[in-house]
């Protein structure tokens, strides 16, 4: 996939608000247990009591607390607190909040920003603390180590009944009031500290509340319908960041497709039959369609998965760790088992990916061998032979993908039990110090959901690290191509063809040998064929009349030599203006899917109706085209199969001649014509191409009889050339080739 890297380019400013946007999920979403939990703490246990500073008390319970402060202290909470008396202006006001205010004063928080609540809390938490214990052991002094252990220090029995115990402990030393404070500190240390003690004095805010005549039931559901509605707003922005992070991924995937298949097409347009013979057709069409269809459904999961995962698994074990750090080792645990899981996955899996992309090759070669060559495969009655072939190639691309699948199917499921252990593990243990009143039951409940995240974290990445290596392999067959380096380019600084136009080709001292080949195809090869010259080229079975002239157009390059047309090496002119001089016509006829009409103007957009009738009327082909109303939109069948061999050669021919270049290129293009229809074709066009130099390749010697003069090819080598009237006396290769096709009055005539 790192070779593909640069495709993202375009994609990087939406990269960057994919990313950007995963974060704010990603906190959102780590923010909702928590939220949980204070719900379940404060709004359920607490009764909507979130801290140690009441906003009101009692005044007897201000000077209770007054007791167990130093100077400093008294001084800093009155000055946030004012007195309210039934006599006061506003008295009316905070009577309706606070009913008891009709019996005895009460001290009014001024300022409960958070500023203040947090320098109070610590101050206020333990005294409240005190107050409250003293209170309870008035009601139970034998109960006085447990209620409030500091005060374990007196001997609380031996008092005389009805002793005011606030009366005797604000008569206090300060180091008796400082081991008091030490006792209390030692106890809530062992519960979680601070924390623990602010949430113990919380409850003693919500007894003064209770005692103010405060409604507490407004309270709580004030506090949970507030943190309730922070948590749905929380929620929707998770949701949102969540759809458009979803949008945004599979746009970018998308797009990053598009432009792949767009790259790798215009690639393999580039290619020369060098570059062609390295990747087979079936390997093309596989790696432009389900390879990139890989790469981009794995693209739209790393956008999605790759930066949230870490996040929610890292930012998982923070917030866990803060709501309970003693619990560490379960998501130790659950991580090394996850890695092990994964890893072991990833071992098996990776194999076979790169097993799976061959296998899918060959099934496509095959199915693509049997439909081009049904008729072939119906002769010689090879239904079964071809059926056992591709059932094979099927069974072996099934048996692997089966063998993957089953990886995926074990996968998940350990996926789902480990989760579940580690709920029930979490569950077990948390409850144990819930009971021992170390741990909060909304804090165990976060931390539950947070070891989910956790989980699942991983599990999304595992998902990912087993999607990724098939992803890519099929990323490297991609970059496989289109880092192929073409050979045949553009010249850095091309020359144009001069003007007006000369249409001689010369070829000078030329060899060519295929890449990886170790003997030349052609050797030596010196002509030159004047402008306006018709040639005809033949020769036995591989003796390279086809590779010689596609080296005409460049489809490859020579080896040694030069070919000159009108005096300029073709190599140094731009290929789009060397094949604008061309009209070629391939040994195979190659027709594309559309119309009658569409196939033609293939070689001229522009063609009028009267340009297209002349050269079907020129190819022989009105009989069976321009018979027809309608004959522009008659429909071509893909690669043409509607039409039979001779049509489909006449439609070609066609093509070529509504381009009217200077140069024509028949390679064995008169084959699948009987002779009757050849001799038709030749003469038409013969007056039809009346200035333009034309080569014919042909097995045929009746087709190049008539030439301005014949090249004979034999191994590669030009061993005669002339007319052929010259070469029935000079050459015996083509003498034989001619009498073997025709009698001999015919070859004399």
């Amino acid at each position: 996939m790192l070779r593909l890297l640069k495709y993202l380019k375009p994609f990087a400013w939406v990269i960057l608000l994919v990313v950007v946007l995963l974060f704010v999920q990603a906190n959102a979403d780590l923010a909702l247990p928590d939220y949980m939990s204070r719900i379940v703490n404060v709004g359920i246990q607490q009764g909507g009591v979130e801290n140690a500073v009441p906003e009101a008390l009692r005044q007897s319970t201000m000077d209770h607390l007054l007791f167990f402060l130093n100077a400093e202290e008294k001084a800093e909470v009155l000055s946030y607190y004012r007195l309210v008396e039934r006599s006061s202006p506003d008295s009316e006001t905070y009577l309706k909040k606070y009913p008891t205010l009709a019996q005895e004063p009460i001290y009014v928080l001024q300022d409960n920003d958070a500023v203040t609540v947090k320098r109070l809390n610590p101050i206020m938490g333990k005294a409240l603390l005190i107050v409250f214990g003293v209170e309870q052991i008035q009601a139970h002094p034998d109960q006085a180590r447990t209620l409030m252990p500091g005060l374990g220090i007196f001997d609380l029995s031996k008092l005389p009944p009805g002793v005011d115990l606030f009366a005797l402990l604000g008569r206090l030393s300060d180091d008796q009031r400082a081991q008091i404070y030490a006792a209390i500190e030692q106890r809530f240390a062992a519960l979680g500290g601070e924390k623990a003690l602010l949430q113990a004095a919380a409850r003693a805010v919500r007894s003064e509340y209770e005692a103010l005549g405060m409604d507490m039931l407004r309270i709580q559901n004030a506090y949970i319908l507030r943190i309730g509605g922070q948590m749905l707003l929380i929620a929707l922005v998770s949701a949102v960041a969540t759809i458009t992070v979803g949008f945004l991924a599979s746009r970018t995937a998308a797009g990053l497709a598009r432009n792949l298949r767009r790259c790798f097409f215009e690639q393999v347009m580039r290619f020369s039959g060098a570059e062609l013979e390295r990747f087979s057709t079936a390997s093309l069409i596989t790696r432009s369609t389900n390879d990139i269809t890989q790469i981009q459904m794995v693209t739209m999961m790393m956008l999605r998965m790759v930066f949230y995962a870490p996040i929610i698994g890292v930012g998982g074990i923070i917030h866990a760790l803060n709501k309970s750090a003693s619990m560490w080792w379960i998501i130790a645990l659950a991580v090394v088992v996850l890695i092990g899981l994964v890893f072991t996955v990833f071992s098996i899996a990776v194999p076979k990916f790169r097993i799976i992309q061959s296998l899918v090759d060959q099934l496509n070669r095959i199915a693509r061998e049997n439909l081009s060559g049904m008729m072939v495969v119906r002769a010689f009655n090879r239904q079964e032979y071809e059926n056992r072939r591709f059932d094979q190639a099927n069974r072996d691309l099934t048996q692997t993908s089966l063998f993957v699948n089953r990886v995926f199917v074990v996968m998940m499921p350990l996926m789902m039990l480990l989760m579940n252990g580690i709920s029930i593990l979490i569950i077990w243990v948390g409850a144990h110090q819930v009971a021992q009143a170390t741990m909060q039951v909304g804090d165990m409940m976060a931390f539950l959901q947070y070891a989910m995240q956790i989980v699942f974290s991983f599990t999304m990445l595992s998902m990912l690290f087993v999607m990724y290596p098939r992803a890519d392999v099929a990323a490297n067959r991609i970059a496989e191509v289109l880092e192929t380096e073409v050979t045949i380019r553009d010249p850095e600084e091309p020359v144009p063809f001069p003007e007006p136009f000369d249409g001689t080709i010369e070829f000078r001292h030329v060899s060519f040998r295929y890449p990886g080949a170790e003997e030349s195809v052609l050797h030596d090869i010196t002509f030159t064929i004047p402008a306006g010259q018709t040639v005809g080229i033949i020769g036995t079975t591989g003796s390279g009349k086809s590779t010689l002239i596609n080296l005409i157009p460049r489809f490859y390059d020579v080896t040694e030599g030069a070919i000159y047309i009108s005096g300029v090496d073709i190599r140094r002119v731009r290929l789009s203006d060397l094949r604008d001089k061309i009209g070629y016509v391939p040994q195979q006829s190659n027709l594309f899917s559309g119309t009658i009409e569409s196939n033609l103007r293939y070689a001229d957009e522009n063609a009028d109706e009267e340009a297209m009738r002349l050269a079907l009327e020129i190819a022989q082909a009105s009989d069976f085209v321009l018979s027809q109303p309608e004959w522009a939109s008659a429909q071509v069948a893909q690669g043409g199969v509607n039409f039979s061999g001779g049509q489909k050669q006449r439609l070609s021919i066609a093509r070529a001649l509504v381009k009217r270049p200077p140069i024509y290129i028949f390679d064995d293009s008169f084959s699948s014509l009987d002779y009757k229809t050849d001799v038709r074709l030749r003469r038409a066009l013969k007056r039809f191409v009346r200035g333009s130099t034309v080569i014919i390749v042909s097995q045929r010697v009746a087709t190049i009889k008539d030439s301005d003069w014949i090249l004979v090819l034999d191994e590669g080598r030009i061993i005669a050339q002339g007319t052929h009237e010259e070469l029935l006396e000079q050459c015996d290769i083509y003498r034989e080739i001619a009498l073997s096709q025709m009698k001999l009055q015919e070859v004399l005539a």
